[in-house]
């Protein structure tokens, strides 16, 4: 059975970014130029602990039984005058996701988002945005799968 329980980073610190380094280091197979976690980790916790705190961030932790399966986490950005869409509205932005190896391939990936898509829902927000590597294949199929579509390409090149 799948529990899944909204969670305050700064009390799973340890937990949360020892699954955060496990998604970094599934990042950096499909990326080789990713930073080590070790470099970023503390930065980049901080961070998220922030956008939940000060930016009505959620993070989801499911649980399969009593061991931590996998968590998720978004928070609301504010619209400004910057924007080129006609959108208006909050927009909910998906920065982590991960699900430990074991757990893989239950759907528990899926009850994480659809809760967090339910709990934004709920308070008026009505696009998400979400990145994934151009080469992360599987998670582009789960996207599409969830009537996510791809809007924009990020190309880039590395200057030497």
């Amino acid at each position: 059975m799948i529990n899944i329980q909204s969670i305050q980073i700064k009390d799973h610190y340890a937990l949360i970014n020892n699954m955060m380094e496990q998604l970094h280091l599934s990042e950096k197979a499909f990326f080789p130029k990713t930073a080590t976690w070790e470099s970023i980790a503390s930065n980049y916790m901080q961070h998220v602990i922030e956008m939940q705190e000060t930016c009505g961030g959620t993070c989801l932790l499911a649980y399969a039984g009593d061991k931590p399966a996998g968590f998720i986490f978004a928070y609301p950005e504010e619209p400004d005058d910057s924007r080129i869409e006609d959108y208006t509205g909050n927009t909910l932005y998906v920065s982590d996701g991960y699900v430990a190896d074991e757990f893989r391939r239950q759907g528990i990936y899926r009850m994480l988002n659809e809760e967090l898509e339910r709990i934004y829902v709920a308070i008026g927000v009505r696009r998400i945005v979400r990145y994934t590597l151009a080469n992360n294949h599987r998670m582009q199929r789960f996207l599409a799968s969830e009537k996510y579509e791809p809007v924009r390409l990020v190309y880039e090149k590395w200057l030497t």
